[in-house]
């Protein structure tokens, strides 16, 4: 029976998965074929009902815009991911003749791990850029982090849902406020997570480029296509730390090639390696 698992999202196009994944299935030896799939929220149902008919399913990735609408597509949903309500990885186990989907958030894990890896122990001022499934998952790792309390920034201030209620569950003090105002408590923040979709955040670069904003923390731009974001170059050039979207992207993939390769521990330095090769990012110490 032949094995497979994939990407979902829309849009999909520019999607590292794939590589990451394929590269770490082959260092394991298994043969698990690893596709990117353009999906809509609408089209979520049916993908999946499609999904439950057929052999050898090992696992999905999911990237926006389907976090929040999978967890009512799976049989259960473990860890944050049932704080949260949002859903980045989906793993088939079997059970005799059945096969269960559950749900799992690794991108809580890969935030974390990334913002680590940078040097930081504890974020006092920390700012998140967006309110959607990600940014949930960023309020969460925050959390994990050792902050008391964030500011949300967004475009629409009726539309943070997702970023309220990981709030909320977590027991994380946010205050969800407009982009618009977002410069000068972005500037200072110890941490910036910023989750916005590519170029979105292109406004707010300006505003900190005008202002010759000396930056001093780490900002993560979730977003790694295309690369140096403008953010991130601004960030640099006023002095802060950049974390490139594709360490966070390689930390959250890691804990979803151990559940679908069932690998577990044999997922180590010598397969990460080979994943930090297939998307050009320098070898990681674990």
């Amino acid at each position: 029976m032949s094995l497979r698992a994939a990407v979902l999202g829309h849009p999909i196009s520019h999607s590292k998965s794939p590589a990451l994944h394929l590269a770490a299935y082959g260092k394991l030896g298994i043969d698990i074929s690893y596709t990117a799939v353009d999906l809509t929220e609408e089209a979520l149902p049916e993908f999946m009902r499609q999904v439950r008919s057929q052999n050898g399913w090992r696992g999905l990735s999911v990237t926006m815009p389907l976090k929040t609408a999978m967890v009512s597509e799976v049989d259960d949903i473990r860890g944050v991911a049932g704080v949260l309500g949002v859903v980045n990885t989906v793993a088939f186990e079997e059970a005799g003749n059945t096969v269960r989907s559950v749900g799992y958030n690794t991108d809580v894990a890969g935030i974390v791990d990334a913002v680590r890896n940078a040097g930081v122990a504890t974020a006092p001022a920390a700012v998140v850029l967006g309110g959607g499934g990600t940014a949930a998952s960023a309020v969460a790792a925050l959390k994990d982090l050792g902050t008391d309390y964030a500011q949300v920034f967004v475009r629409d201030t009726g539309r943070a849902a997702e970023a309220r209620a990981a709030a909320a569950g977590v027991g994380l003090r946010i205050d969800v406020r407009p982009l618009a105002e977002a410069a000068v408590p972005t500037a200072s923040a110890d941490v910036v997570v910023s989750t916005l979709p590519p170029r979105a955040a292109d406004g707010l670069a300006s505003e900190l480029a005008g202002m010759h904003a000396r930056t001093a923390g780490v900002l993560l731009d979730v977003a790694y296509d295309p690369w140096p974001s403008r953010i991130a170059s601004v960030w640099q050039d006023g002095g802060g730390s950049v974390v490139p979207g594709l360490e966070m992207l390689l930390y959250q993939a890691v804990e979803q090639v151990r559940l679908f390769s069932r690998r577990g521990e044999e997922v180590n330095a010598a397969v990460i390696d080979v994943m930090c090769d297939a998307v050009g990012l320098p070898r990681r110490a674990f």
